[in-house]
């Protein structure tokens, strides 16, 4: 019964993974800012972290529109290695509330004033004892280039 709440939670149109309205991010014509987005991950759900434990489990990442600004680094935070009884060996995963940061370069060239960044995050949502089918969702960052 306990394994079936998550799934029942799941299909009545809550997700498992949300995310934070970001802050506006001020970035200067020429320079480079941190954006950074919080994911809350719903409880009793894990995913696998951007670096997964084995080749098949399906990694985290997120990704970025090429405009209007130019993205230099993603970093994400350190995972955990949890162990579940459905694999040998612990899983590298991310579990409750995260933060991904992202390195972003306007060009001298970027017309000035507020823009939308947009980008997708995906990944699978798991329980201990299932995962559900991988998942992308959108994700934006209000920002003011001046």
């Amino acid at each position: 019964m306990a394994t079936l709440y998550p799934l029942s939670l799941y299909s009545q149109g809550s997700q498992p993974v949300t995310v934070a309205p970001p802050a506006r991010l001020l970035i200067k014509a020429g320079e480079i800012a941190t954006a950074k987005v919080k994911f809350q991950l719903a409880s009793g759900y894990h995913t696998n972290s951007n670096t997964p434990s084995d080749e098949y489990l399906i990694p985290l990442r997120l990704t970025w529109e090429a405009a209007p600004l130019e993205v230099v680094g993603i970093e994400y935070p350190k995972p955990h290695l949890e162990k579940y009884s459905f694999s040998e060996k612990p899983l590298s995963v991310f579990t409750g509330d995260f933060e991904v940061a992202t390195r972003l370069k306007a060009a001298a060239s970027v017309p000035r004033g507020p823009r939308l960044l947009k980008g997708k995050l995906r990944y699978q949502a798991c329980t201990t004892s299932m995962c559900l089918a991988p998942k992308t969702i959108p994700v934006e960052v209000p920002l003011d280039v001046r």
